[in-house]
C-alpha cells in the first residue's frame, strides 16, 4: 500500500523543516496541523510523494538527519528542505507536492503572503557573498541555470526576475516560493550559505 511522506515548512520558523508520514489525505493533515491556534502562520508543503512504506522511510528520514533534530519527541528539524528531498527520492513513487496553499481563510493567506514577502526582502547576494555575474544552479535540476544581474536580481532565460519568481515558475505552483531554498552556488543552497556565513560571523563576534 502505497503511503505519503512530506516535507512542510513553516514562515513563522524559517529554517525549520517537519518531516512526517499520512495514510489519508495530505491537504487534511496541512490543514490539522495549521489549524492550531498555537501556530502562527500556516504550514506549506515543501514536497511530497508517495513511498511503499512510509514508516520505514520516515523513519530511515528521521534517523539520517538525527543530529539536526531539535527535540526527540518533535518532527522538527534545522535543515534546509532540499537536502531532505534529495534523500526522499531514492524511495519516491511519485511526487505529489501541492501546487497552492492550503489555508482556511483569506487572512490566513494574507499573513502568509505577507511573511514570504518579508523574507524574500530580507536576502541579497552581497550579504552571501556572491559577486554580479555569478552562476547559479537550480537544486531540483542542475541543468538550469542562471546568474547575477544585481544585488537582488537573476538573468533566467534572457528575462531580468527574483529568485523567488524564476523558482515559482520552474516548479510550476500557483503560490509564491522562498527561491533561496532552490536556487544554489557553489554546491549549496543560497539559504544554506546565508546561514553558514551567519554562524561564521557570530563565532567571529
Amino acid at each position: 500500500m502505497t503511503e505519503i511522506i512530506y516535507i512542510l515548512i513553516n514562515e513563522a520558523m524559517p529554517g525549520y523543516v517537519k518531516i512526517g508520514k499520512t495514510s489519508s489525505s495530505l491537504e487534511q493533515r496541512i490543514r490539522e496541523l495549521s489549524g492550531s491556534t498555537s501556530v502562527p502562520l500556516p504550514f506549506t508543503c515543501f514536497y511530497a510523494c508517495t513511498v511503499e512504506n512510509a514508516t520505514f522511510v520516515e523513519h530511515q528520514l528521521h534517523d539520517a538527519f538525527d543530529n539536526n533534530r531539535i527535540n526527540p519527541r518533535r518532527e522538527f528539524f534545522q535543515i534546509s528542505p532540499e537536502r531532505v528531498v534529495s534523500a526522499l527520492k531514492l524511495a519516491e513513487i511519485e511526487n505529489i507536492t501541492p501546487k497552492k496553499d492550503f489555508v482556511e481563510s483569506q487572512e490566513d493567506q494574507k499573513a502568509l503572503d505577507q511573511a514570504r514577502a518579508e523574507m524574500r526582502a530580507k536576502f541579497n547576494f552581497k550579504m552571501v557573498n556572491i559577486p554580479i555575474g555569478a552562476e547559479l544552479v537550480f537544486s531540483r535540476d542542475e541543468k538550469i541555470k542562471s546568474n547575477v544581474l544585481d544585488n537582488k536580481s537573476i538573468n533566467f532565460n534572457g528575462n531580468k526576475t527574483s529568485l523567488s519568481a524564476s523558482a515559482q515558475k520552474i516548479l510550476g505552483y500557483d503560490y509564491s516560493v522562498q527561491g533561496t531554498a532552490y536556487w544554489m552556488f557553489e554546491g549549496e543552497s543560497l539559504d544554506e550559505r546565508r546561514k553558514r556565513i551567519e554562524s561564521e560571523e557570530e563565532k567571529k563576534n
